[in-house]
């Protein structure tokens, strides 16, 4: 059974492994601007390729945590009335039963259509430098495996190597990687220090994880993403990992294994 990938926009994709559809971080609202307390303005310059209903059925969702660009209005409503969903405990307690809330290193199991089970897990992330990711609030990653499919790794909006090195000491190496990449950064954070990996780290994550396939995404569709699909394209191939990455833009399908 073959594992996909869609992009519909920033931390939005849809993977489909063992027959099962699970959407990350949904976002579906149009071009606008936000506030936040700490970053100030965050701006959406781009609509998602599909909506909730052009994407049809979804089994699952991951959202890692509740920022505008990764759970927006539209993405609280959708988790409302997704089947199932796995966020952080902070998030979870804000919506119903369909929602549940991980621990770091939590674990749960689902049926899949043709028998066997998927596992997820929360796994950590760290939302920027030391002193930024505390003040920014939870984030978790998530980790996918089960007989015979590929492991997946869902990073979430980590920025940093030993979170890597330390989900590679604790799980081993991956067959996937859907990395949230883009070098997202504000001027009044940090002093415009990356809070999302850069394609630099992306490609030395990847290289850690050992990914067979690196799925670059949270890299579109807002203004404070500053790197792009086509600059990590060719960081990759500069490193001989030409046939490792898949960046998409939204709209696109690509088939993984």
């Amino acid at each position: 059974m073959s594992t996909s990938v869609t992009l519909v926009g920033g931390p939005t994709a849809v993977l489909t492994i063992g027959g099962v559809r699970i959407i990350t971080d949904p976002t579906f609202d149009a071009p606008q601007t936000y506030h936040h307390p700490i970053a100030g303005p965050v701006v959406k310059n781009a609509a998602p390729a599909f909506t909730p209903e052009e994407l049809g059925e979804i089994d699952i969702a991951l959202a890692s945590h509740e920022h505008i660009d990764n759970l927006d209005v539209g993405g609280r409503g959708f988790l409302t009335m997704v089947p199932l969903a796995y966020t952080t405990e902070e998030v979870a307690a804000n919506f119903g039963p369909n929602v549940i809330g991980l621990a770091e290193h939590d674990a749960r199991t689902v049926p899949l259509p043709d028998g066997g089970e998927l596992t997820i897990t929360a796994l950590p992330a760290k939302h920027g430098p030391e002193g930024v990711w505390e003040a920014l609030g939870p984030v978790i990653g998530f980790h996918l495996a089960g007989p015979g499919l590929p492991t997946v790794y869902v990073s979430g909006d980590n920025s940093q190597m030993d979170v890597v090195d330390d989900i590679v000491e604790r799980y081993g190496p991956v067959d996937i990687a859907v990395l949230f990449v883009g070098g997202a950064k504000f001027d009044v954070i940090a002093d415009g220090s990356y809070i999302t990996l850069s394609n630099e780290r992306a490609l030395e994550a990847a290289q850690r994880l050992q990914a067979k396939k690196v799925v670059a995404i949270h890299e579109d569709s807002w203004a404070h993403f500053s790197q792009s699909a086509s600059e990590i394209k060719e960081l990759f191939e500069q490193a001989g990992l030409g046939e490792v990455i898949v960046a998409l833009n939204p709209g696109e399908t690509a088939e993984l294994v």
